[in-house]
């Protein structure tokens, strides 16, 4: 077997140190090459924007959140240091997470301490471990949901990484041996790539849950405590256009778990992918290339012969996303306010209100999968002043517009290093362009799941989309469509190196066939039933591609 380089580094680096302390200590504006490999695992990767070579590079830090959940003054700390080292934004991921983009290495330690005096860290957000865990946000303080934080909670901490370099690093912290640290979860290689859980209700699609390597949905009893979780596992987004081995997946469902036997799975889960994931080829290294190739059954009775369990057949609910967007009750009398944000991108007026919104009603903050941010707890006798404040910094609350609501998109260009064109930057026009084609076809009360991304990797979870673009040249994207309102289902491409001044006739062609079908039938449900086939002879007399 040959090893790809980045396995042979993690495993010389003495558990994440390599030269990182002495590289920090340098001048030079960037980390060496091996490095950058190794600040993934604490949490950033170092950037240079296209086209500006006179700008030294930059490092983007993502936070590690378990489930999005962050109080007012975690939230305060986030947004001041964004100032202070960043380019004073903050952009909200996909995997609930906030992100500080912009800080220069020189600043990089102040960052993180600054991070961590809030009881923050980056620690394990990026790199060959297991990522921030996500759950189903919870802005109704709906019982069952809130059993959800202790199961996230300790997934995320039993499933960090033992070494210290973090904390030696950045953070001053107290030195060991590191021949003496034992990764007992993860082995002196770490993971072959990353691994991601997800945790929801079952029933509740508010995670994508089918998109993750191994997903809990939660069951509970007569009485309504937590009993047990149905497991899903083999998810993943990323592949190569034009490479077949490498494909979008959703999970298998494995079937139901008592709550005792969760970490007993999951860990079997995380070590079957660590033995058994490719360690020669980062592209086909995810756990979904694992079960494609072993099968489910062989995965499930691996991980049931190291678990101990044996997983029960029951019957799935029916999966709905409830909407957490607006001005919403909780159970305690208080109110939750959902805010959809383009692309997560929290800057100008939007920054401005958010962190006197904060300052000054200090309210719990959760984040969303889809990038919205949700604030807890706001007294219903404040209200009016919430509104009246935001309406001061120049940003009204309006109701929830449906399609931006579900709508997603990565960073992209211009930092992105994987990118092939905008993601980001350009959602707003395409939402543009989504509702004048809605509005031309008389569709204007319909809506859909939509989400854009600048390559193939998937950040924006593109593929269980009913409709989605995808980077595929610096001037054109793949579109697809197919995918469930749900998750549940893949989308399929229709058409190639679609420029984006040909979306639009697209767009009309695809809604004018919608508009004659079933009016019960989403999108995604309708193009599915089509077929990819009957789309792209659909779709021949769009204007030519490049």
């Amino acid at each position: 077997m040959t090893l790809s380089p980045i396995e042979a580094l993690k495993a010389g680096s003495r558990h994440l140190r390599g030269t990182l302390e002495a590289e920090l200590a340098s001048p030079d504006p960037s980390f060496s090459k091996d490095s950058q490999t190794l600040v993934k695992f604490h949490g950033f990767y170092q950037q240079k924007e296209r086209g500006a070579a006179d700008k030294p590079p930059v490092l983007m830090l993502r936070g590690r959140i378990p489930g999005g959940r962050l109080s007012a003054a975690q939230y305060l700390a986030w947004d001041d240091l964004s100032d202070r080292y960043g380019d004073a934004t903050l952009r909200l991921t996909s995997r609930q997470s906030l992100e500080l983009h912009g800080v220069l290495k020189g600043d990089l330690k102040a960052t993180l301490q600054g991070l961590d005096a809030a009881l923050q860290t980056t620690k394990g957000a990026c790199g060959d471990v297991v990522r921030t865990v996500t759950q189903a946000p919870n802005p109704w303080l709906r019982p069952d949901l809130a059993q959800l934080d202790a199961v996230v909670d300790r997934l995320a901490l039993h499933f960090q990484a033992v070494s210290n370099a973090y904390a030696e690093i950045w953070l001053d912290g107290e030195r060991v041996n590191p021949e003496q640290e034992q990764e007992k979860l993860f082995g002196a290689t770490y993971l072959p790539r990353k691994f991601k859980f997800s945790v929801t209700v079952a029933g509740e699609n508010l995670v994508d849950l089918y998109t993750n390597d191994l997903g809990l949905a939660a069951t509970f009893d007569a009485t309504g405590l937590l009993e047990g979780f149905f497991v899903t596992a083999g998810g993943g987004m990323g592949m190569t256009h034009g490479d077949p081995t490498t494909f979008p997946r959703v999970a298998d469902v494995l079937g139901w778990i008592p709550a005792v036997a969760l970490i007993p799975v999951a860990e079997a889960a995380v070590s079957i992918f660590r033995e058994e994931g490719n360690r020669e080829d980062r592209k086909r290294a995810r756990l979904k290339y694992v079960i494609a190739r072993k099968g489910r059954a062989w995965f499930q009775a691996a991980v049931e012969a190291r678990a101990g369990v044996v997983f029960e057949a029951r019957p799935l609910p029916t999966w709905r996303t409830s909407p957490v967007l607006g001005w919403l009750d909780r159970t305690d009398g208080t109110l939750a306010l959902g805010l959809s944000i383009s692309g997560g991108r929290i800057a100008g007026a939007l920054k401005a209100a958010l962190r006197e919104v904060a300052a000054t009603f200090q309210p719990g903050v959760q984040l969303s999968p889809d990038q919205d941010l949700i604030l807890l707890g706001l007294r219903r006798e404040d209200r009016a002043a919430v509104e009246a404040l935001f309406a001061r910094h120049g940003w009204p609350l309006t109701t929830p517009d449906p399609l931006a609501s579900r709508a997603m998109a990565c960073v992209a260009l211009p930092l992105c290093g994987m990118a092939f064109t905008e993601g980001e930057r350009a959602l707003p026009g395409f939402l543009d362009q989504l509702r004048s084609a809605l509005e031309r076809q008389g569709l204007r009360d319909r809506s859909l799941v939509f989400r854009v991304t600048g390559c193939a990797n998937g950040c924006a979870r593109p593929y269980t989309a009913e409709l989605a673009l995808v980077g595929q040249t610096s001037s054109s994207y793949a579109l697809y469509v197919g995918g469930d309102p749900e998750g549940t289902r893949l989308a399929f491409p229709v058409l190639h190196k679609l420029a984006p001044a040909d979306f639009p006739a697209a767009l009309d062609r695809l809604f004018a066939a919608w508009a004659q079908a079933d009016p019960t039938a989403s999108f995604g449900n309708f193009a599915a039933g089509l077929g990819a086939e009957t789309l792209k002879r659909l779709l021949e007399a769009s204007p030519e591609r490049p």
